[in-house]
């Protein structure tokens, strides 16, 4: 009998669209699984079992092998730097990184940046030679340079709405975002033939729709 497939997913918006995905490449994972409100879901239909996570944990639950495998936005694999496989771009939740700020910033001396993405906000600043200060938050980050506690965020930006509705622009992309399959090291060689196989009938779904 095969090993079951333990799969760290986020909660979510990206949940529900790794969840069709992998309906649409064959996966018999039932549909009331969407509203269950439990934390660890074996399907045994798919010989699978889901450990529902914050997205931002997940690679943190695939580098220490509690999940084989992960559904993760790149922004967060960025961010979190995990030693982990990345095996496959599934294309959905599709959005970008970008530096954002008021219509009228002005370029100051070591500028104040907030952002919920410090190592990738530190990161790309450095690589352009700009020394900036950054400061961690964890919600509302479009708030910062209306109040006055940064000049600019990082941030993640899907359709823009909510950076127009609050008197916002965006200023340069940093980098697209799109949802990745990644893999515990140990487990991608001890469950290769089955990670291979759950690869093969994804590649072959998006191929079949790109």
């Amino acid at each position: 009998m095969q090993d079951v497939l333990k799969v760290a997913m986020p909660k979510g918006r990206i949940y529900k669209q790794a969840s069709r995905l992998f309906r649409e490449a064959g996966l018999l994972i039932p549909e009331d699984m969407d509203d269950s409100r439990k934390l660890i879901i074996p399907v045994p239909e798919a010989n699978m079992e889901f450990i529902m996570a914050k997205p931002v944990d997940v690679p943190t639950y695939v580098e220490y092998g509690v999940a084989d495998i992960g559904v993760v936005g790149k922004d967060v694999l960025m961010e979190e730097d995990r030693d982990v496989y990345e095996l496959l771009d599934l294309g959905i939740a599709r959005c970008r990184m970008s530096v954002i700020g008021l219509p009228d910033w002005q370029p100051v001396l070591n500028p104040r940046v907030a952002t919920k993405y410090p190592n990738v906000a530190s990161q790309f600043f450095r690589e352009r030679g700009q020394q900036v200060e950054v400061i961690k938050l964890n919600g509302s980050i479009e708030l910062a340079p209306l109040i006055g506690l940064a000049d600019r965020i990082v941030d993640m930006v899907e359709t823009g709405q909510t950076l127009r509705d609050n008197g916002l622009v965006e200023q340069e992309e940093i980098f697209a975002i799109t949802t990745r399959l990644i893999a515990n090291r140990v487990s991608y060689r001890m469950k290769n033939a089955t990670i291979q196989a759950l690869c093969d009938k994804l590649q072959q779904m998006l191929a079949s729709v790109r």
